[in-house]
This record gives C-alpha cells, structure tokens and sequence, in this order.
C-alpha cells in the first residue's frame, strides 16, 4: 500500500510540475527580460483602435468615386 501511495504521489506531483513548467516555459524570456529591469510598454489597446477605425475610413473615403455633378444636381430636383 506504501509503494502504491508514493506511486500516485509521485505521479500527481509529476505533473503538476509539467503544468507548471509548460505554462511559464512560453513567458520566460519575458520574466526574466523584466526582472533584468526592462519595462515594457504600456499596453494601449485604445490607440490601436483608433489608428485602425483611420486606416479603415481612409480606405473607404480613398474607394468611393467623387459623384458627378450631373447627378448631384438630378438628385436635387
């Protein structure tokens, strides 16, 4: 009972120690760039919408043909 108790034990450990090392393993030039004291930058997810919502309006200004003043004025009347 003893070995099989120390079997699963093991085992659990094992693998929470797999969890633990995989879910850092991918962040770890990150960990240690910030404990080296490289700050990154802040996250702005704001801005960035803003600069695309411009890129898609230039777009979209840039596609559309310049109406024609013929039809401008038929649509007046």
């Amino acid at each position: 009972m003893l070995v099989l108790s120390f079997m699963i034990f093991a085992g659990a450990f094992a693998v929470a120690g797999m969890m633990i090392v995989s879910s850092i393993a991918p962040q770890w030039d990150r960990i240690v760039r910030l404990a080296m004291g490289n700050v990154e930058p802040a996250f702005q997810p704001l801005r960035t919408l803003a600069v695309a919502e411009r890129r898609i309006a230039v777009r979209r200004w840039a596609s559309t043909s310049a109406p024609v003043p013929a039809r401008r004025w038929n649509a007046a009347a």
